[in-house]
């Protein structure tokens, strides 16, 4: 008799799994739900591992992106932006331990920028499936994905100008959210209900969280179940649309301006990299414990 069981996933370094729930898609799965899914550099060239693994692997024809725990991702690591412990070079940026805005700004190219950039280049249909908070990177390793399904309780969320920068480091904003949406989010830091994403067409379906897997599976088997060539034209189209609006030119130009805002943080506040009058204005939606600045002090 034939086993039918899909095989265990695969650990790909203690922050990301890998598995094929169903033929022919792949999952990455995020496995820091303690953290919120924080994202750190182990997490982010472990997720760029699955997307590798997925595009050599020509049974697989969609790529799923997926998260335990109540939320999907609540952003980057703060702690260790700028830390070089787990990189795995992939792209040819170099002067990733140079020091002054010329090192921060190549590490951020290469694993903000290129990194996701990549990601939204790969050539197989991708499908994030999201929930609970989705919040400044938590958006930005979601929106290359092609499609987007949402639980009920996913929000959405870039409120880094309380740090004295414009936006995160992937500019998808305009495209995603239309232009004034847009800069109503980036002025205000309000977080968008999954209902009114999917308004705005940056979300594919929203569905009970007890449906998002299933729901968001059975999604990816009915598109693998098309040719693959048929697929990769349908994506490359749509990109190239994109990119011949501009969308790659004005990623890297704001990618540009994110960078300037480190650098006059720098400047102004002793060294630091954010403004640190910031974190009062998030600590709301990234339900920052009251007593959180005494902790930073003890600590």
């Amino acid at each position: 008799m034939t086993d039918n069981t899909p095989p265990q996933p695969v650990d790909l370094g203690g922050r990301v799994t890998y598995d094929v729930p169903v033929a022919r898609v792949a999952r990455a799965t995020l496995t820091r739900p303690e953290k919120g899914n924080l994202q750190d550099v182990h997490l982010l060239y472990q997720l760029d591992a699955a997307y590798r693994r997925a595009a050599a692997d020509d049974s697989i024809s969609v790529f799923v992106l997926a998260a335990e725990g109540d939320d999907f991702s609540i952003g980057h690591d703060v702690e260790t932006l700028f830390s070089t412990d787990g990189m795995d070079q992939v792209t040819l940026e170099g002067g990733l331990g140079l020091g002054g805005v010329e090192g921060d700004m190549a590490w951020e190219n290469e694993i903000f920028l290129q990194l996701h950039w990549r990601w939204r280049n790969f050539p197989k249909p991708t499908i994030a499936a999201v929930q609970g908070r989705v919040f400044a990177g938590g958006m930005m390793i979601m929106w290359p994905a092609d499609l987007i399904v949402a639980s009920e309780d996913a929000r959405f969320a870039d409120p880094v100008t309380a740090f004295g920068i414009g936006a995160v480091e992937l500019f998808m904003h305009p495209w995603e959210f239309g232009a004034r949406r847009a800069k109503e989010l980036l002025f205000t830091g309000e977080t968008l209900t999954a209902q009114e994403a999917a308004g705005l067409g940056m979300v594919s379906r929203v569905v009970p969280r007890a449906d998002l897997e299933s729901t968001t599976l059975a999604l990816a088997e009915r598109i693998a179940a098309r040719p693959t060539a048929g697929l990769k034209m349908a994506k490359k189209a749509v990109n190239q649309t994109l990119e011949i609006q501009g969308q790659w030119n004005a990623v890297q130009a704001a990618f540009n301006l994110h960078t300037l805002g480190h650098a006059h943080s720098r400047i102004v506040h002793d060294g630091a990299y954010l403004d640190p009058a910031g974190f009062p204005l998030v600590a709301d939606i990234w339900e920052l414990p009251e007593d959180w600045e005494q902790q930073e002090e003890d600590t």
